[in-house]
């Protein structure tokens, strides 16, 4: 499932493309998660202003309303001049005078959605419970600390959720709590001031890091321009079960949680 940092890369690989493109025509193909909410005639001759992320979510501002893009668990978004003639999985077409952008998901499960502006139903439905953004100055050490104490889940699953800070996802969970040096089963309000700071370190290193390294390919992830990342290549635990671990070399472990595997290291990760 694309997650923060795959969305980041995206928006990075078209963003500066796409923005002062006057849209021309909209293809829409099979229904995806969410219904596009507006006619899609109703889109052309509409400008791109920009193109900003909030959590998992792209949004693109137009001279009237905006796209709220999401790549579900297996989308991705491609950027060119031109397109090929759309395939199965093809699934929406965003005709401009700079290039054709492309929703390509295979489960269906993205979604691209019209909002006449941020604060409009269709935008809070989606974005209002959306927690803080996690490489912003607003991701801060104290609230962080504040927000765990009111929580009683594992520590892993709090994350994941993304009303305390968004765009963690299972990858990048499991490696900042291995960074960190805290169990993924421990529960959140346990987490002292200490160690919760060092949790915070270690989220926003991990996500930063994956921008840099053009996210995760775990499958058929590509940014806008068709490339790949690498972060999993360097991944300290995650989808290491049975190697040993980077810095210790005691065997990683995987246990379930929520539905998710969950990487850890015995002996780096005690409590």
């Amino acid at each position: 499932m694309p997650e923060l940092p795959e969305v980041e890369v995206t928006r990075l690989s078209l963003a500066h493309r796409i923005a002062g493109a006057r849209i021309e025509s909209v293809r829409v193909g099979k229904a995806l998660r969410w219904p596009l909410g507006i006619g899609a005639q109703a889109l052309a001759g509409r400008t791109v202003r920009a193109v900003r992320r909030r959590g998992k979510y792209l949004l693109m501002d137009l001279d009237a309303g905006l796209l709220l893009l999401h790549l579900g668990m297996s989308g991705s978004l491609s950027f060119a001049a031109t397109q090929p003639t759309p395939g199965a999985h093809d699934h929406f077409d965003l005709v401009t005078t700079r290039g054709v952008l492309r929703l390509n998901d295979p489960r269906r499960f993205g979604a691209v959605v019209y909002a006449a502006a941020e604060d409009s139903p269709q935008a809070v439905k989606l974005l209002g419970r959306l927690g803080v953004e996690p490489l912003t100055d607003a991701f801060e050490p104290a609230g962080f600390h504040a927000g765990l104490k009111r929580r009683h889940a594992p520590i892993k699953q709090v994350l994941l959720a993304g009303d305390l800070v968004v765009g963690v996802g299972n990858i990048y969970a499991s490696e900042a709590l291995f960074l960190a040096g805290i169990r993924p089963t421990l529960r959140a309000s346990r987490v002292s001031r200490p160690r919760a700071d060092k949790l915070h370190a270690a989220v926003r290193e991990v996500l930063a890091r994956a921008v840099a390294r053009g996210g995760s390919t775990l499958r058929d992830f590509s940014n806008a321009d068709g490339q790949a990342g690498y972060f999993q290549l360097e991944a300290m635990v995650y989808d290491r079960a049975g190697q040993p671990c980077r810095a210790c070399g005691t065997v990683v472990k995987t246990i379930r949680q929520g539905q998710r595997a969950t990487y850890f290291c015995p002996r780096c990760q005690k409590s």
